[in-house]
C-alpha cells in the first residue's frame, strides 16, 4: 500500500467520479483506475460499485475512508516532523583523537565554542592508530591531531606548534636532578618505556631507537599506547623520551629537555575542500590557545 493509492481512493470517494478525481489529482483516468485496482487487490475486497453511469462506495469502502485519511495525515505529519528535525539539527564538528593528551588540548577550545556558538555539537572519537586516518578519508571525522610526518598523505596539514623532545621521569628518579640530558646519560639510566609507531610518530621512534640501540635490551619496556607508558613512568619503574605537548602536567612527573634533538612539528590534519565558518573558527581558536599555553 502506498500514498498514491490512498490519494486516488479518497479522491474517487469524494467525487464519485474517476474523471473528476483524475483531473483533481492531475493524472490520467487510467492511472487512477490502476491505483484503485491494485489497492482492491491488496485489500482483497471491492471498494467501489462501478457501472457505466455511476460510482458508489461499498460498505468496505465507507469503512476504509476513515483509515485511508488517518494514514495520509500520519504520513504528512511524519514528513513535517522529519523536515523540522533536519532543519533544527546543530552543526556537528567531528574530531578524532588518539590519546587523552590530545583530548586535554581540545577542552579549552570546546569550552569557548560552547560559550559563543549556540547551534553547535562536538562529536569526539578516541581511536588509536590507523583507524583514525581511515575515518578522515571516509569523512567520518573532519579533523584529527597529528605530527607532520605521520599526517595522512591526502590530508591538509596545518602546524600548530613545535614540540620539544624531553625525558619524562618521576620527580624522585635519578635523572630528575638534571636540567638537561644527553643521549649518553639516557643510555645508562635504567628501564626505558617506548611506544612503537603509530602510537608515537616515526620521528620520535627514530629518536628513541638511537637510545635503545645502546641500551640493555632487558631494560626496554614496550608499551601499546601513551596511557600505559605514562602509567609505567609515573610508577617510577621507567623513564621515557617523548615530545612535550603544551599544558601537559602530571604531579609526579618531570620533563627534562634533550637539546640534541630538534623539536617536532605538531598540528592538525583535515580533508581539503570547502569548510564551514565554525570549522575555520575551531582551527583559529585551537592555534591561538596553543600559542598562549
Amino acid at each position: 500500500m502506498n500514498t498514491t493509492q490512498l490519494e486516488c481512493f479518497l479522491a474517487v470517494a469524494n467525487y464519485l467520479n474517476f474523471s473528476r478525481a483524475a483531473e483533481h489529482l492531475k493524472i490520467t483516468q487510467p492511472a487512477v483506475s490502476h491505483q484503485i485496482g491494485t489497492l482492491e487487490d491488496e485489500l482483497e475486497t471491492k471498494l467501489f460499485h462501478r457501472t457505466s453511469k455511476s460510482v458508489r462506495l461499498t460498505r468496505e469502502g465507507y469503512l476504509f475512508t476513515q483509515y485511508a485519511g488517518e494514514i495520509l495525515k500520519l504520513t504528512d505529519r511524519s514528513k513535517t516532523r522529519l523536515k523540522e528535525f533536519r532543519e533544527a539539527q546543530p552543526e556537528h564538528l567531528r574530531i578524532g583523537c588518539r590519546n587523552t593528551l590530545e583530548l586535554e588540548l581540545l577542552q579549552p577550545v570546546l569550552t569557548e565554542l560552547c560559550r559563543t556558538e549556540s547551534d553547535f555539537l562536538p562529536v569526539i572519537r578516541l581511536i588509536p592508530f590507523d583507524s583514525l586516518e581511515n575515518m578522515l578519508e571516509e569523512d567520518s571525522i573532519q579533523v584529527m591531531f597529528s605530527f607532520q610526518e605521520s599526517a595522512p598523505k591526502k590530508a591538509v596539514y596545518q602546524e600548530l606548534l613545535r614540540c620539544p623532545v624531553v625525558c619524562v621521569c618521576r620527580k624522585d628518579h635519578p635523572l630528575a636532578k638534571e636540567k638537561q640530558l644527553t643521549i649518553h646519560q639516557l643510555r645508562s639510566a635504567g628501564h626505558m618505556a617506548v611506544c612503537r609507531p603509530p602510537a608515537c610518530p616515526p620521528d620520535l621512534f627514530s629518536i628513541q631507537r638511537k637510545i635503545v640501540t645502546e641500551h640493555d635490551p632487558n631494560q626496554i619496556v614496550f608499551c601499546d599506547n601513551l596511557e600505559i607508558l605514562y602509567t609505567m613512568t609515573a610508577s617510577g619503574f621507567t623513564f621515557a623520551v617523548m615530545t612535550q605537548l603544551p599544558g601537559f602536567h602530571h604531579p609526579e612527573l618531570k620533563c627534562i629537555p634533550i637539546p640534541s634533538f630538534p623539536p617536532l612539528s605538531f598540528g592538525v590534519a583535515y580533508s581539503s575542500g570547502k569548510h564551514s565558518t565554525l570549522f575555520r573558527k575551531f582551527l583559529h581558536l585551537l592555534s591561538e590557545m596553543l600559542e598562549n599555553r
